[in-house]
């Protein structure tokens, strides 16, 4: 009996650890599949002008334009948003280019939150505050996960690093 609650206790920490294993894979290159993705939107007219708004609103951003256009600028987030995916992808080979990614990562969506407060996006006829309109509220929220996401990378690819 006593061997048997062993190998049952023992089959539910595997369990447990490929859990533990499969979500931070899905995390870390689920991370990767979405900055990437939306980093390489970033090329194309419909998003250059999809985020304009977003970035004439900021006053972390809205400088941008005074030397770039509203295309040259998403072309080079797009470049920025695309490294980030490639160095945070890096993890198995770097954990100190990983750490770097996820560290730009951090503050690339501590940049898109504040998009939140600096563009209008309360939904009037909701009453406003804190009924938010889908765009740019709702399609913002989002980032708030994916701030985690960027925060979990960087702690482990941190404590990889020094190892």
């Amino acid at each position: 009996m006593a061997v048997g609650v062993i190998r049952t206790q023992s089959n539910a920490i595997q369990a447990t650890a490929t859990l533990e294993a499969v979500g931070q894979a899905i995390v870390r290159y689920g991370l990767v599949l979405v900055v990437g993705w939306i980093g390489a939107m970033k090329f194309t007219a419909y998003e250059a002008a999809g985020i304009q708004p977003l970035v004439a609103n900021s006053p972390l951003m809205s400088w941008m334009y005074g030397f770039l256009s509203v295309r040259a600028f998403s072309n080079l987030l797009g470049a920025v948003e695309v490294a980030v995916a490639v160095m945070i992808a890096l993890r198995p080979v770097s954990s100190r280019i990983a750490a770097v990614g996820s560290g730009m990562a951090v503050m690339m969506f501590l940049t898109t939150l504040s998009f939140l407060f600096s563009t209008p996006g309360w939904e009037p006829s909701l009453g406003g505050f804190p009924a938010l309109s889908v765009v740019p509220g709702q399609f913002l929220l989002k980032d708030v996960v994916l701030l985690g996401a960027a925060v979990w990378s960087l702690g482990e690819a941190l404590s990889a690093a020094r190892t």
